[in-house]
């Protein structure tokens, strides 16, 4: 599913490069869940970012099913995330003129899909905000809002969801009850995850931990899945 070979990402910082990742690889299977963990700075949004096209490398290459996106321009790529790619944030990125229900609608509106309302409208059932779908964000719970951007998320029927610091903002409470969506979701639609993380207890969940530091990998390890629970 996202095939990552010697990835390098520099930036100029006056008259010295900066190396934000320095040669890093790892391969995903269709169907696996993944977590990048490390310390802040060490790179993990960034490759994140790589990875889903939304900046190009320096040097190595992503191919994200079967689609190598360091030969595609800007707006190519933009084509591959509508078409393949779910996002969660931690800041949730919902557009504050919206509903909660426009806002999931937007994914399917983009691709031009038909019955978009109602197909909306069951996935912000799924994650128990039917009826809280003519809010605007300003008039939800953070946890609420991050329902929201879950339901987006997988509006489009995502291959891989790429979530940064999904239950960043969240307490702990309502971070439990997100993670059990994050995951349900995840295993009913069969996609592919691909989380960014600083809480040991969510990484452990997923079946396999890559850890970053400085830039570089410094470990790779398979885990016992749990499923979320």
């Amino acid at each position: 599913m996202l095939a990552v070979k010697n990835l390098t990402k520099t930036y100029k910082s006056g008259n010295r490069a900066l190396t934000v990742l320095d040669d890093i690889s790892f391969e995903i299977n269709r169907g696996d869940t993944f977590a990048i963990v490390g310390p802040s700075g060490s790179g993990k949004t960034t490759l994140l970012g790589l990875c889903a096209g939304l900046d190009r490398a320096t040097s190595g290459s992503v191919v994200l099913n079967n689609i190598l996106l360091d030969r595609l321009n800007e707006d190519e790529r933009a084509f591959v995330r509508n078409q393949h790619v779910g996002f969660i944030f931690q800041n949730f990125q919902l557009i504050p003129t919206l509903t909660a229900l426009e806002n999931v609608m937007v994914p399917l509106e983009l691709r031009g899909e038909r019955n978009i309302k109602e197909r909306s409208l069951k996935l912000l059932e799924r994650v128990g905000l039917g009826d809280r779908k003519h809010h605007y964000p300003a008039q939800l719970s953070g946890g609420e809002q991050q329902r929201v951007s879950l339901a987006r998320a997988f509006s489009n029927e995502p291959k891989i969801l790429f979530a940064d610091e999904p239950t960043g903002n969240l307490d702990e409470e309502t971070s439990e009850k997100v993670v059990k969506l994050i995951f349900d979701l995840n295993r009913e639609a069969g996609t592919t995850l691909v989380m960014v993380t600083h809480d040991m207890d969510l990484a452990g969940k997923t079946q396999r931990i890559i850890r970053i530091k400085g830039g570089k990998l410094i470990s790779d390890n398979i885990l016992a899945p749990t499923g979320g629970n």
